[in-house]
């Protein structure tokens, strides 16, 4: 019996998850494809994640469950915060981390920069439902150019820091953004009482250097470091954080602390996020515990990076 041609019957998207790995997704319809000036923008819709964004060849964002990485990203810190009024996010191009951190009702000012301006125009058409209005808020300013020149230049401080970018691929636009340097810049912006987050890649089991690595890149900046991850279905994968501060931790808040927080300061309903949840996110397990006791590479401006 001859085998099924399965990989003609559709379009597929091949999502190379590592260089010995890759997910293939089955694309119903092709909304945008096209190169910017700084990557290779996709926005196509799945059978199984509907419509994503995808990045020179990986995944973004998938419509059916960027609300899992994007509550994580934002919250924990946020909550940990006392009084959280303006945030700084680097990346975020899709606009649903600004949606997120604009439900707390405490927030004066939401600074986003994005180095990429065809990429968030894109977001703002074909993405309604991640970013919800949050561009048009008179919270929100958007920027965009260099997110470490921004840093490095604006005379802002900020409560909290946010920084949601592309994995730190040799040559790719964020490759100065995951360095020592660039988080030293960002904590001497950050008000007394500041906390950082920092999307931090695959922390499950597939490909787990670029976590680590984080890891010890912020222990050399900052003096509590804690990571943390959640399942993120069209990542294939646990995806790491990094929570940051020199004093405010998010591990110090209970369930209860955490659920009290998000009724009396977050607008509207949180779908994966709540206190128990907060529990899980930094519940680790030991094998992962243990090898981030021991790796302690600090990525550098000079440090190879060969991450994908």
């Amino acid at each position: 019996m001859a085998r099924p041609d399965y990989f003609n019957r559709k379009k597929w998207l091949i999502d190379e998850l590592s260089p010995d790995l890759v997910q293939v997704h089955g694309i119903k319809r092709v909304l945008h494809d096209r190169k910017t000036r700084f990557q290779h923008a996709q926005i196509v819709e799945t059978a199984t994640f509907g419509i994503c964004l995808v990045l020179d060849g990986k995944i973004q964002s998938g419509e059916k469950d960027e609300f899992i990485y994007h509550e994580a990203l934002v919250h924990p810190a946020m909550l940990a915060h006392r009084r959280p009024e303006s945030i700084f996010i680097a990346g975020g191009g899709e606009g649903a981390t600004l949606r997120e951190v604009l439900k707390h009702r405490t927030v004066k000012t939401a600074v986003m920069v994005d180095i990429d301006e065809q990429v968030v125009s894109l977001c703002r058409k074909y993405l309604p439902t991640f970013h919800r209005g949050a561009f048009d808020d008179k919270r929100a300013a958007v920027y965009y150019e260099d997110a470490r020149a921004f840093i490095k230049n604006t005379r802002q401080k900020f409560d909290v820091a946010i920084i949601d970018l592309a994995d730190p691929v040799e040559e790719g636009p964020a490759r100065l953004l995951y360095t020592a340097e660039f988080y030293r810049l960002v904590k001497n912006k950050l008000k007394p009482g500041g906390i950082m987050v920092v999307q931090s890649g695959q922390s499950g089991w597939i490909n787990l250097q670029n976590f680590f690595y984080i890891n010890g890149t912020l222990k050399s900046v900052f003096k509590v470091v804690r990571p943390y991850q959640v399942y993120v279905p069209s990542f294939v994968d646990l995806w790491g954080f990094h929570a940051v501060s020199d004093g405010t931790d998010p591990l110090k808040l209970s369930p209860a602390e955490v659920d009290r927080r998000i009724a009396n300061r977050v607008e509207g309903a949180l779908l994966s996020y709540d206190g128990i949840a907060h529990t899980g996110l930094f519940s680790l397990p030991k094998r992962l515990r243990s090898r981030l006791a021991r790796v302690r590479k600090v990525i550098t401006d000079k440090s190879p990076i060969s991450v994908q």
